[in-house]
């Protein structure tokens, strides 16, 4: 068995000429060396690290809170993409305020998950996608690697086409989906490199567009004037009175929309950007601490946004009829009321005509700042979600491209099929590629829960943080409740194409998917302290043995 390098994981007073044999697979681990001294940085984002200030003699630190504070942030982006904010407004058309615990569970679920993906981050100095590289075999490594570039591409597809709405609407038509893509794409090559700038920079940059869709959707909910009290009842009464299947599968695909895999990916990655001490247990639990409120505040931001959606449409359109709306459109002038048949069907909205219905009803200055924060949504989650790209494909098939040749090949998987349905896709007609999406994604979950649980509950890469039994147990149940929601929204989905040839597709590739699930669920297991599933697993919870010389200490 090889042996890997620990200086970052040992503890202070570790002997420094101690060698250590190692035993099993999942081994202590530290970031590798780069073969060339001058070579350019393994991964964008990184080029400076946020240095954290000495406050010795106080518990909590406001300085230290803000030189922390930056990666929840970025992470809560995708709380906020344009999937999300089609969720939360499908979820008051069609449940009014009844949902709103759902999202409140989903989020705090979402936080509980980033949790142990940045205590990874942290306590290794490797994010997720590089753990996963040096501990699975070949073939699961490969396979785990295009399951989470499939969940990408789905996200980024979404966002993406979400920015290109958002540009259709506010140029009242006159840039197409295509075109709005194209836009896309280049804005987000020159966004990019803002962090050659300076990481603060970039991440005050990110900043201001979370502030935008504050802004943007909170002028909506301040316009619209939502009933407070139905809105708190919505919120911590976990009931739906009345509801039916519409609603149920509302509420699973709320979890859905959520919680993305690729986003713990992402936040494993990002908390590598502060200086950290990874050798002084003091400061990698500090770090711990520090980024988990870091992440708690930007979460129950990214909660609020989705709030103001969810209620600007309970309030306003909870069954409410195509044909009302026609009759409003109409009335006011609106170029869009053929979007609303003449019937009596209750009324399905998405981000492109959720924007019209509310200039319908609220005035064109109503369209336009809707449009605005879908743009800052889609911006926003565009750039992370490349980020996502570049860490998963770096840590998986341990690249050492340039930065240029890196973000181009990233974007290219991510950008040709969601510029192949921008060309032969009608804006106005998007809501069936939403569905595939989100089933493609919800598909996905499992490939990224169960590496983050199976590995911070093993005390041989996370030493004195890994998971303690309420983790594990609590972990477990959570992230077998979330897989079950969203399997569950997988196959009414499938149920609903009423085709035998398709069904016995899905049936033959459901064998395959299962198959690799269990064997990931199997390492799981072994790594919870299952022992009676031990049998040939590649997983053992002994610490791992040190191998150090004395002159790379001395180094």
């Amino acid at each position: 068995m090889k042996a890997v390098q620990d200086d970052d994981l040992l503890e202070e007073d570790s002997p420094p000429d101690n060698r250590v044999v190692q035993t099993n697979q999942y081994s202590s681990i530290s970031p590798p060396a780069s073969p060339v001294a001058d070579e350019e940085p393994f991964s964008t984002y990184f080029e400076d690290k946020v240095a954290i200030p000495e406050d010795v003699n106080q518990v909590f630190s406001f300085r230290k809170l803000w030189a922390f504070t930056g990666p929840g942030f970025l992470m809560s982006i995708a709380y906020l993409d344009p999937g999300n904010i089609e969720s939360d407004l499908q979820s008051g058309a069609k449940a009014g305020f009844k949902l709103l615990w759902v999202l409140l569970v989903a989020t705090i679920i979402g936080l509980l998950l980033q949790r142990l993906a940045a205590r990874l981050g942290v306590v290794t100095g490797m994010h997720l996608a590089e753990v996963c590289n040096r501990q699975y075999p070949t073939v699961p490594r490969i396979i785990l690697w295009l399951m989470v570039e499939l969940a990408i591409i789905g996200s980024d597809m979404q966002e993406v086409i979400g920015c290109a709405i958002a540009l259709n609407l506010l140029s009242v038509g006159r840039i197409p989906l295509w075109g709005g893509v194209l836009i896309t794409i280049t804005d987000t090559f020159v966004f990019l490199f803002l962090d050659k700038y300076g990481l603060r920079k970039l991440e005050a940059f990110f900043a201001i567009l979370i502030t935008i869709m504050a802004i943007s959707f909170g002028y909506e909910y301040v316009l619209v004037k939502p009933d407070q009290g139905e809105l708190l009842k919505g919120m911590f009464v976990p009931y739906c009175e009345g509801c039916g299947p519409v609603q149920l599968e509302q509420a699973v695909g709320i979890v859905g929309a959520v919680i993305m895999p690729h986003n713990i990916y992402l936040h494993s990655a990002l908390v590598k950007s502060r200086e950290i001490d990874r050798r002084n247990k003091k400061e990698v639990k500090e770090a711990n601490k520090y980024f988990f409120i870091e992440s708690t505040i930007a979460l129950f931001i990214s909660f609020l946004i989705n709030v103001f959606v969810v209620a600007v449409f309970a309030q306003s359109f909870f069954n409410k009829t195509n044909m009302e709306v026609n009759a409003m459109c109409n009335a006011t002038g609106s170029p869009h009321s053929d979007l609303f048949p003449l019937n009596n069907g209750t009324l399905e909205v998405d981000i492109y005509k959720g924007g019209v219905v509310l200039g319908c009803f609220f005035g064109p200055a109503a369209l336009y700042i809707w449009a605005i924060g879908i743009l800052a949504a889609g911006q926003s989650s565009t750039m992370t979600g490349t980020y996502s790209g570049q860490f998963v494909m770096e840590g998986f098939l341990n690249l050492r491209w340039s930065r240029f040749a890196r973000v181009l090949l990233t974007r290219s998987i991510a950008i040709t099929p969601t510029l192949l349905v921008a060309i032969f896709q009608d804006v106005q007609h998007l809501t069936g590629m939403n569905d595939f999406l989100n089933v493609l994604q919800s598909m996905q979950l499992p490939f990224a829960l169960i590496p983050i649980l199976t590995f911070t509950s093993l005390t041989s890469i996370m030493n004195d943080f890994a998971n303690g039994l309420v983790w594990k147990i609590s972990g477990g149940i959570v992230i077998l409740m979330v897989c079950a929601i969203n399997m569950y929204f997988v196959v009414v989905y499938v149920t609903a194409l009423n085709s035998v040839l398709l069904y016995v597709l899905a049936a033959l590739l459901s064998i395959a998917y299962l198959c690799f699930v269990g064997y990931l669920a199997w390492h799981c297991l072994v790594a919870l302290g299952v022992s009676c599933l031990d049998f040939g697993s590649r997983v053992s919870n002994r610490p791992a043995v040190l191998i150090e010389e004395q002159s790379e200490y001395d180094t």
